[in-house]
């Protein structure tokens, strides 16, 4: 993997409370992904399942029309909560870390995957201000994601 595309230098919230974390998200802005081409109204809401994985619930409108995909969610090191992997389809998984938080109230987060090519950032909320957008950019900006690319979805 190229060395200036990979996350791996980049801290992940590590004590994540995935209890605090679970629920709806409304996807701010993200990096465009085919999976995702054309989608608006993108959220994604999980959910703890008996057996301590979390269900994940990606939903968005393309053309009129909504879209679903389900997947579920683990922590693979309880040590770190915040890095998770993620499957929408067997036997694919991807990884899914968390690298800003508002850790107070958990309003808001910025989330990664192996690569810079994924970046999402979150609200609990479907807008945020113009004030938390910018600096949210400016920050994944200076760990070296390209702003230009940063898609403001529609809610």
């Amino acid at each position: 993997m190229d060395n200036q595309k990979s996350t791996q230098d980049i801290p992940v919230i590590c004590d994540l409370d995935l209890t605090r974390y679970l629920g709806k998200w409304y996807e701010i802005a993200r990096l465009p992904h085919k999976f995702e081409d054309g989608l608006e109204n993108v959220t994604a809401t999980y959910r703890l399942q008996d057996d301590g994985k979390i269900e994940v619930l990606n939903e968005g409108i393309k053309d009129g029309e909504s879209k679903k995909a389900k997947g579920v969610a683990w922590v693979p090191d309880s040590n770190c909560t915040g890095r998770l992997f993620v499957r929408f389809f067997w036997p694919f998984k991807s990884e899914y870390k968390v690298i800003q938080l508002d850790e107070k109230d958990y309003t808001y987060a910025v989330v990664t995957s192996r690569t810079k090519d994924y970046l999402w950032i979150l609200s609990r909320e479907p807008h945020i201000s113009d004030e938390l957008y910018e600096d949210l950019i400016t920050y994944v900006s200076s760990l070296g994601f390209d702003r230009s690319k940063i898609i403001n979805v529609k809610q």
